[in-house]
């Protein structure tokens, strides 16, 4: 066992046990994890066995894993279910200490070296993915939302008057709540029309910011992934607006690291303007478990000043996750499924368009957006508006996930504010509409599947409003189908519908 708790005598330890180890297997990755440390990801995945023995080598460098560790102190890294220790590898101490969640503990050498080379491992990764000149960055164990928070928070103490932060509009709760939860009071900017597109008021920002004065503005608050018909905001006009005025810029990049448009939009922003820091998504971009974010801008020193912000220590499980994803993948690994995802979504994008064509619909033009797209739903709201939400709880039922109806005039309240149109990041666009998303992971079966249960949706819709109006049905439906089974189907739907709302909401 490491012969003290100290953390040099620790990654003394780390080098010459690694070294013995993977020579004894066959296996030459010293330089591997030195690399690693270094802020590189290894090129080719490792295999679990590989992967399960650096763990291994990590987690006995914590003294809870010591032999003979007598530990009197009210965390001392004891639990109580064997389960729950080997579901954590035994790292039990977290990650960070009680004023920094960045800080090395000298109890655990070993999570601490693990959440450092997480750190450099996402950091290449968003580096590879596109933001070349991005400075730093930490994975935080909270999602998106309260990430966003923090930032804010560190904001604060560096503009002592500021009031308001301005936020072109998006439907999106935890996005708005994250700004409310700061204590500040978010100036919604709504979004202008451009064809099928709802893109950023560039001239309303600006004129916002000269209202109420820049020094009671905390920050400008953009977004780069959503749903269409929004498209990610003019970050490199917000980010020189935000320049020009000494206005710090925070970027909600929730899913945006997927998407090399996204992350060029970042680039370019802090390329030509100001960038202070841009918040990602773990489970969104590196398909992990829910529950952690990455936070990182161009600045070392603010960033530092984010992860000191965080009061307390911090779970290492995020940390933990996207550390085996990323080793288990390699950024070779990665790179393909960048490749894939942008695949999926022209073939998701020509299969949606055939369909809405055989509905008389159509595909909403939206090309500045590079993962959502959406479908009108005209035609079944003309006939009948609760057709629209009977569309997504059909969907829900059938065990479609992801795919969101929404109707229009819906009217939302969050946080004691009230939205008109709410799902629609506007007050009144022009139709109803129905969203997916071609994510990372995306199969082709996904897509067809999807494809085929919207199909049998749609025409049983259909079918239903033609009885109801008294009309003769379309060609395209399967007449064999048994009526008794179809109706006792819809009926489900209906009676599950709340269900479906709640939901989506």
């Amino acid at each position: 066992m490491p012969p003290s708790s100290h953390l040099g005598s620790s990654r003394d330890y780390l080098s010459e046990s690694s070294s013995y180890c993977f020579k004894t297997r066959g296996i030459n990755l010293c330089n591997q994890v030195k690399g690693k440390a270094m802020g590189k990801c290894p090129e080719d995945g490792w295999d679990e066995s590989t992967l399960e023995l650096f763990l291994h080598e990590l987690a006995i460098m914590d003294s809870n894993n010591f032999l003979g560790n007598c530990g009197v102190g009210e965390r001392e890294g004891r639990v109580a279910s064997a389960l729950v220790a080997r579901r954590h590898y035994r790292f039990i101490h977290g990650i960070g200490r009680s004023g920094d969640i960045s800080a090395v503990q000298p109890k655990a050498a070993g999570s601490s070296l693990l959440n450092k080379i997480t750190n450099s491992l996402v950091l290449d990764i968003i580096k590879l993915a596109g933001v070349h000149t991005v400075s730093n960055c930490f994975v935080v164990p909270m999602a998106t939302g309260m990430s966003l928070t923090l930032c804010f928070l560190t904001l604060r103490h560096k503009r002592p008057k500021a009031k308001y932060i301005i936020w072109p509009r998006i439907d999106q709760k935890s996005c708005f709540k994250s700004m409310i939860t700061a204590g500040f009071e978010p100036v919604v900017i709504e979004n202008v029309l451009e064809g099928d597109e709802l893109r950023t008021d560039l001239k309303a920002v600006e004129a916002k910011v000269q209202e109420l004065g820049p020094d009671y503005v905390l920050c400008v608050h953009s977004t780069t992934s959503c749903f269409a018909p929004r498209v990610p905001d003019r970050v490199e006009e917000l980010a020189v607006i935000c320049a020009n005025y000494d206005i710090p810029h925070i970027v909600n990049n929730a899913y945006g690291v997927q998407s090399s448009k996204c992350m060029h939009l970042i680039q370019q922003g802090a390329r030509v303007g100001r960038i202070d820091a841009f918040v990602q998504s773990l489970d969104k971009n590196f398909m992990v478990p829910v529950g952690g974010a990455i936070i990182a801008g161009f600045n070392d020193s603010f960033i530092q000043e984010i992860s000191k912000m965080y009061p307390g220590r911090a779970s290492a499980s995020p940390s933990l996750d996207v550390l085996i994803t990323l080793l288990s993948l390699g950024s070779n690994g990665y790179k393909k499924l960048l490749k894939e995802r942008k695949e999926m979504f022209s073939y998701l994008s020509n299969q949606l368009k055939k369909l809405s064509e055989a509905y008389n619909e159509r595909l909403l033009r939206t090309p500045h957006n590079p993962i959502s797209l959406a479908v009108t739903l005209k035609t079944l709201d003309e006939h009948r508006e609760k057709a629209v939400t009977q569309l997504g709880s059909m969907l829900f039922t059938r065990q479609v996930s992801g795919a969101r109806v929404v109707p229009l005039g819906s009217v939302q309240t969050v946080s004691g504010y009230t939205f008109r149109g709410f799902m629609s990041h506007t007050d009144n666009y022009p139709c109803a509409y129905l969203n997916a998303a071609s994510a990372i992971g995306m199969k082709t079966q996904d897509v067809d599947l999807f494809i085929k249960r919207l199909d049998k949706c749609l025409k049983t819709i259909r079918k239903e409003q033609n009885r109801e109006s008294d009309v003769s049905g379309i060609d395209s439906y399967d007449k064999t189908e048994d009526v008794d089974n179809e109706e006792m189907a819809l009926k489900l739907d209906n009676v599950l519908l709340d269900t479906y709302q709640a939901a989506a909401s």
